[in-house]
């Protein structure tokens, strides 16, 4: 990538917005435009709470000079509910803290078309669960390979954000990136991170109200869940041995060892022989 590694962001933090008055009530999004559904006061709590806890967690895991020095930049959905979750958020965190905000349209909610009428909606989530929710396209909007898509191209736009320094962050401090999404989004984003396979993703519960979920530098070079969550979590998020396994090796492995450990799945995929070259 041809980047110093001390410029490397020490996390990368994924959080779901607070709770929506779609959340509480469906029925809301027959009346008001997704992009428009507000958050609650108790999603507005919630934010609030989820502010302190995440600027706790940054200072108290931050070490060294650099840690001493860290700094937050965030990512964010333009929906209302996300923009007011950050708005909370930030309430934690002083001017110094914070390097920049940016609006990224990339990592907004799965479009589920234009106003959702909600007996109409009902029938149309149970058809995704017989079709596949990776896979099924609603009506008038989107697949979640679709926002796969466009999550892939959003990644692609942070590293050379991270590659050319755009985030103007001094060498001597330490980098946090916080992207405030929504829940299928930051699923999509894992499993495009973390190359998971469409069945893993159809594993997967979606994040709560307000949860956010660490992804920290291991001492291999590689970002991983396993600093900050314990493996009862990441199974109760709905991920296999497997892919839990390769969280706790990413906590000291490099790529190399990762290699190693990690099976390339060739047996899914594959009926190879066992047999040499020559035999053959």
């Amino acid at each position: 990538m041809g980047t110093d590694k001390k410029m490397l962001p020490k996390r990368i933090i994924l959080m779901r917005h607070g709770e929506s008055a779609g959340n509480i009530d469906q029925g809301a999004y027959a009346t008001t435009p997704d992009h428009k559904i507000p958050l609650t006061e108790e999603g507005r709590a919630q934010a609030r709470e989820a502010g302190r806890k995440m600027r706790a967690l940054i200072s108290a895991q931050s070490g060294g000079a650099c840690g001493e020095n860290w700094r937050v930049y965030f990512y964010v959905s333009p929906y209302e509910r996300t923009r007011t979750t950050l708005r909370e958020v930030g309430k934690a965190f002083s001017r110094r803290r914070v390097i920049g905000v940016r609006e990224e349209c990339r990592i907004r909610e799965q479009d589920f078309g234009n106003f959702q009428v909600e007996e109409r909606m009902r029938v149309v989530k149970e058809t995704r669960e017989r079709f596949g929710r990776f896979f099924y396209r609603f009506p008038e909007g989107e697949s979640a390979s679709d926002v796969y898509d466009r999550v892939s191209s959003f990644l692609e736009s942070l590293w050379r954000d991270v590659d050319m320094n755009r985030h103007q962050v001094d060498p001597s401090s330490e980098l946090n990136l916080v992207i405030v999404s929504h829940g299928l989004t930051s699923r999509v984003f894992l499993m495009k991170w973390f190359k998971w396979t469409v069945e893993e993703f159809e594993r997967l519960n979606n994040l709560g109200n307000c949860e956010f979920r660490v992804m920290e530098l291991g001492a291999g070079g590689e970002y991983t869940f396993g600093i900050h969550h314990t493996e009862e979590e990441m199974l109760a998020w709905g991920m296999s041995k497997g892919m839990i396994d390769d969280q706790m090796v990413r906590v000291n492995g490099s790529r190399e060892t990762l290699n190693d450990c990690c099976t390339l799945q060739l047996d899914e995929y594959l009926d190879l022989l066992d047999v040499t070259d020559d035999e053959e």
